[in-house]
């Protein structure tokens, strides 16, 4: 009896992961943005609704059956090790000067063109508008449309190139 039981159970649950998946290919972008914040418990990345669909389905489909067991983990880590494919070799920089770095929820505020822009340091990057970009000098760019330093645009750093125009002049 008890085994039937399992059965139903099992036969259940494949069943409510099966209209899960099945309601995230009819949510809008904002929609599975919303889902995201409800099952990894964070802001959704910035990216494409068929990327945020397949990302979803696969934490559906792990909260309902697990994760990779740890020796599954293992086995796979071992395989790439001795892949020269699939190893990625990353270089670590060396670490900046204490003066130089920025310090993870550092925040940047510019007014221009009478609107105010507001980037926040983040580990990973420069967030602004929710996208996190890799340099002060991105978002600059993505503000101004042209190329500008991202120190100098918020003021970070000055501009030595104009006090020495002013001064030649």
């Amino acid at each position: 009896m008890d085994e039937l039981k399992k059965q139903r159970n099992d036969e259940r649950s494949r069943i409510s992961v099966l209209r899960q998946l099945a309601a995230l290919e009819k949510m809008s972008a904002e929609q599975l943005r919303e889902k995201w914040l409800d099952l990894y418990g964070e802001k959704a990345p910035n990216y494409r609704k068929s990327f945020l669909l397949k990302r979803l389905a696969y934490r559906v489909q792990e909260l309902f059956h697990g994760g990779l067991s740890a020796p599954a983990k293992e086995c796979l880590k071992e395989i790439a090790a001795k892949d020269p494919v699939a190893t990625v070799k990353v270089q670590v920089p060396e670490a900046r000067q204490p003066q130089d770095s920025i310090l993870p929820g550092t925040r940047f505020v510019r007014i221009w063109h009478k609107r105010r822009y507001e980037v926040i340091a983040r580990e990973t990057g420069f967030e602004y508008e929710g996208q996190i970009y890799r340099s002060l000098s991105a978002v600059a760019r993505t503000i101004t449309g042209t190329q500008w330093n991202g120190k100098i645009f918020f003021g970070v750093k000055r501009d030595y190139r104009k006090k020495k125009e002013a001064a030649d002049a």
